[in-house]
Formats: structure tokens, sequence, C-alpha cells
């Protein structure tokens, strides 16, 4: 299947020069979107796996599934001030600006082997980030797992070290 049928292009958008990538139409095919998940699935099946952390708010929609197809606890990653108990940050930069994301304190133990999900892998702001919230709390990060990554953006660049998987290339 071609998931890329399902995933398109809106201009401009958050601001003019950026070409969004919208994944609302695969979200509401149900093969398009069990396809994509036992992708994802596919490129961690051998792998121990803890805890998935989906980052905010694309993340959630395949990190969660990810996580009940591997029967582990899921991690949301949110932006500041918007999970109630304690957390730690990291501030990161976006292709059109700076923000950060927190965890809470608690979500993840000392030796958790953690599978990280965005939906898009583009300069690797965000993921840098998780990663270092993770490695931060005592995990270990197995895989960064996304649905789509926009290669000539580079984001794998700030990744190393890691292991990368997307279920779509562009």
């Amino acid at each position: 299947m071609d998931l890329k049928k399902y995933i398109r292009d809106i201009q401009d958008f958050p601001k003019p020069g950026i070409v969004f990538k919208d994944i609302t139409p695969l979200l509401l095919d149900v093969d398009a979107r069990d396809y994509a998940l036992q992708q994802m699935l596919s490129a961690v099946k051998d792998k121990p796996i803890d805890k998935v952390v989906g980052v905010e708010s694309r993340g959630f929609f395949f990190g969660m599934l990810l996580a009940q197809a591997l029967n582990v606890g899921f991690v949301p990653v949110r932006k500041p001030k918007k999970l109630p108990y304690k957390t730690i940050a990291a501030t990161y930069e976006l292709e059109y600006g700076t923000d950060s994301l927190e965890i809470h304190v608690d979500a993840i133990s000392k030796g958790d082997k953690v599978l990280i999900h965005d939906d898009v892998l583009a300069t690797g702001g965000t993921s840098k980030a998780v990663t270092e919230l993770v490695e931060e709390l005592g995990g270990t990060v197995v895989q960064c797992n996304f649905l789509m990554e926009l290669t000539f953006l580079k984001g794998s660049d700030r990744l190393k070290g890691n292991e990368i998987y997307a279920a779509v290339t562009y």
C-alpha cells in the first residue's frame, strides 16, 4: 500500500513557506491506518520495549496504538504546563521557531527500554529533545519511530547513535 496517497500537503501552514504533511486522511481510512501501524510494529517486533513515548500531539495517535499492540505503557510528552505532575523539560528548535517539551519525572524508570514515536521526523529537534528527556530519567532509547521522515531536512543527523524507522519517506 502506498501510504503517501493518504497524506496530503497543506501549503503555507502553519506559516508561509512551510508545506505541512496532513495525516488526517490516513487516520480516516481503516486499512491505511492499520497498514501504517503494522509497518511501524514490524520495525520493533524483535526489540525489548517497556514503554512507548508519544510526542504531542500527532505522536499520540500511533503512539498509543503501538503501546497497545506491544502491551506496554504509554508516556505522553507534552508542551509546557499541560502535564499535571512534576516534570522535566527540554527546549528545541523547529524549522519554524523554538518550543519546549515536558515529561513527568516518574514516567520513565532507570533501565526502561523506550520506543519514541512521533508522526514526522523533520529537522530532528523535537526527537532529539525527547531522547534527552528519556535518557535524563534513566531510560534507554531502543528506536525513534515515525510515520514519515522528511529526509531533505536531515533530521536523522541530529539523532546519530539512535536507530530510526519511518514508514514513509519524502
